[in-house]
């Protein structure tokens, strides 16, 4: 066993199997350890079929209950899943009554992370591959959301608009702040935050703090000037700190 393929060959052979709760695999010093119960002896015999030169390195009984990676990860990705949509519907709402185009480029962002995280929970308990392939899937979305964004913030400068109101802005950005950071604390405690999935999803809630930061000074600074270009620029800004973070996830999903 020593690459992706194999390993797909072995968890569509034993993944669904009943008595399997969980496969870790260690492609580089080709171990697998697999997490079962009862004896192993028809499991072993599945892996056998397969040729691939499989061999029985320890079998050991444990009567600690086993909280396998993928539910936990699982668990993780659903949390901020919910999170994100909630404050996509609660950012673009205040942003259209506030006129603000810093919330409303926010709750697209929260839009696109929520979209990456229903992606993301399927890659979860899946081969190397394919998480990989969801990671690349997660930066060219976050990377065409950006680019209507951008398009977005051009039409309202050529557009006479009014002040946005300071005082939502500041208050929305505020809570979106602090979802963000009860978000990136639950996926840093998560199991198996290494992979490629799972980093993109690290990686979007990093950028969705800087947002919220970036929106908040954007409030404080249409209350100084009594403009709206403040508003403007942080929608710029934030348009280029996702596309940043859309070539980091790609680079993951090499």
């Amino acid at each position: 066993m020593d690459c992706p393929s194999e390993e797909n060959m072995i968890r569509l052979k034993i993944g669904d199997h009943p008595e399997v709760q969980d496969l870790d695999f260690d492609l580089d010093n080709r171990r697998l350890t697999i997490f079962h119960h009862r004896q192993p002896d028809e499991l072993l015999q599945l892996i056998a079929s397969l040729k691939l030169g499989e061999e029985l390195l320890s079998s050991e009984e444990t009567e600690e209950p086993y909280t396998f990676e993928g539910k936990d990860q699982k668990k993780s990705l659903q949390i901020v899943f919910w999170v994100n949509l909630s404050f996509f519907l609660i950012e673009m709402t205040t942003g259209l009554i506030s006129n603000s185009m810093g919330l409303i480029a926010d709750s697209l962002d929260m839009l696109a992370d929520a979209s990456v995280y229903g992606i993301s929970l399927l890659g979860v308990n899946s081969t190397l591959k394919r998480k990989q392939s969801i990671a690349t899937i997660a930066g060219y979305l976050q990377l065409g959301l950006a680019l209507l964004g951008f398009a977005e913030v051009i039409r309202r400068f050529i557009s006479l608009r009014e002040i946005p109101n300071h005082q939502t802005m500041i208050v929305i950005a505020a809570l979106a702040l602090a979802a963000n950071a009860f978000c990136l604390y639950v996926l840093q405690k998560a199991k198996g935050k290494e992979e490629a999935h799972m980093q993109a999803s690290l990686i979007f809630t990093s950028n969705d703090i800087i947002i919220n930061s970036g929106v908040i000074l954007a409030g404080i600074l249409v209350t100084a000037f009594q403009s709206n270009l403040p508003d403007l620029i942080i929608g710029t800004i934030v348009f280029l700190v996702v596309i940043r973070g859309a070539f980091r996830i790609l680079r993951l999903g090499r």
